[in-house]
């Protein structure tokens, strides 16, 4: 079975550069899909023909934020179990209250520095792609 693609949720462009490269950087192989707002990644996501690992959600987004994103994928039965990682500079504890009330599975907040980025990309990798057994992906 090949690997689905991971779908990246960011609306900012050096965030989105930085993302790619901490995935390439961390030989990642699982194609990256950049939805730049809410409301396109919902469209990625409810597309009949696609399925993804995993949704890497940044929080601030124009005009949907990662949370109504979150709400909606989780009220869909086709997308509610999918893994989804926040992936965002926000630590306000309301923040983190409302995406695990929603569903996430995790909350990652994006480190400043290059190196301690890198490191957390290959860890929430290491764990949703490799570690963690998802539906679809017991053993043969």
């Amino acid at each position: 079975m090949s690997a689905q693609p991971i779908l990246l949720v960011e609306d900012n462009p050096d965030d989105e550069a930085l993302t790619l490269r901490a995935l390439k950087r961390n030989n990642i192989a699982n194609e990256v899909i950049v939805a730049r707002s809410g409301e396109e990644a919902l469209e990625y996501l409810f597309a009949e023909d696609q399925t993804f690992e995993m949704v890497l959600l940044d929080m601030n987004l124009p005009l949907m934020n990662g949370l109504e994103v979150l709400r909606r994928l989780r009220e869909h039965p086709r997308t509610r179990g999918l893994p989804v990682v926040m992936l965002t500079t926000s630590t306000e504890d309301e923040d983190v209250a409302a995406s695990y009330k929603l569903g996430a599975n995790s909350y990652v907040k994006k480190p400043v520095d290059f190196v301690e980025f890198v490191d957390a990309v290959r860890q929430v990798g290491a764990y949703w792609l490799v570690l963690n057994v998802g539906p679809g992906r017991g053993t043969p």
